[in-house]
């Protein structure tokens, strides 16, 4: 169960909460990798000891995941600024749909990022807690939904960019239909008992895709909860 704690003011935070723990974590995503300082930049002003339980704010800023109830997680800082790294890919997308809202912390990230971000999440608990989490930090740009994320948004469609942060052994065919031509999706997928990374680019003539590499996520599942 989640404890619905007294949300922190981004202020507020000391010591492993501070400012300085923040920038020494974007120097160790610097030093494994992540190259756009969009990106890193936008690492250093989300607090992320505000997505995850009070009792786990010692550990917000180590790069590594963080349970935040109900069997599912807050993502590795270094997956969360790859996974953003990749569908910006150099540009910028003005409308970005997130699959899984979790505790709120990708879509976070992305707000700094792109003019407007959308994000489905099928756990009501989980998203309720995002939402109070977007308004306290006055993220205006975060549309949310409560709905089964493989079905995506048709009705704010096509989408520069999907991210879906939770992992699937096909992607779901009405997530492809909704992005853009010239848009990408960054996903991980179960291949040979392993999850990998990719990127979908579709193009006037299909799609491209890309291998970024092995990861682990909790699974993509379907419904309501």
């Amino acid at each position: 169960m989640i404890h619905k704690s007294k949300l922190r003011s981004e202020n507020r935070g000391i010591g492993m909460t501070s400012q300085g723990t923040r920038d020494r974590l974007v120097q160790t995503l610097r030093s494994e990798g992540i190259r756009d300082e969009r990106v890193l930049n936008a690492i250093t002003r989300v607090p992320r000891h505000e997505f995850v339980d009070e009792a786990l704010s010692s550990r917000a800023y180590e790069n590594t995941a963080l349970p935040i109830g109900l069997s599912q997680t807050i993502s590795q800082p270094w997956i969360v600024a790859r996974m953003t790294e990749a569908i910006l890919d150099g540009g910028k997308p003005e409308k970005v749909l997130e699959v899984g809202t979790g505790s709120g912390y990708q879509a976070a990230i992305l707000s700094h990022l792109v003019p407007k971000v959308f994000t489905v999440e099928r756990i009501d608990e989980l998203l309720k807690l995002a939402r109070r989490r977007f308004h306290r930090l006055r993220l205006n740009n975060i549309f949310v939904r409560y709905a089964d994320g493989q079905l995506g948004w048709p009705g704010q469609a096509p989408f520069d960019g999907i991210m879906i942060t939770a992992a699937a052994q096909a992607i779901p065919t009405d997530l492809l239909e909704q992005l853009a031509i010239g848009g990408l999706l960054v996903m991980p997928i179960e291949r040979d008992g392993q999850q990998r990374l990719i990127t979908v680019r579709r193009t006037e003539d299909g799609f491209e895709e890309k291998d970024l590499g092995g990861v682990v996520f909790v699974p993509l599942l379907s419904g309501l909860a």
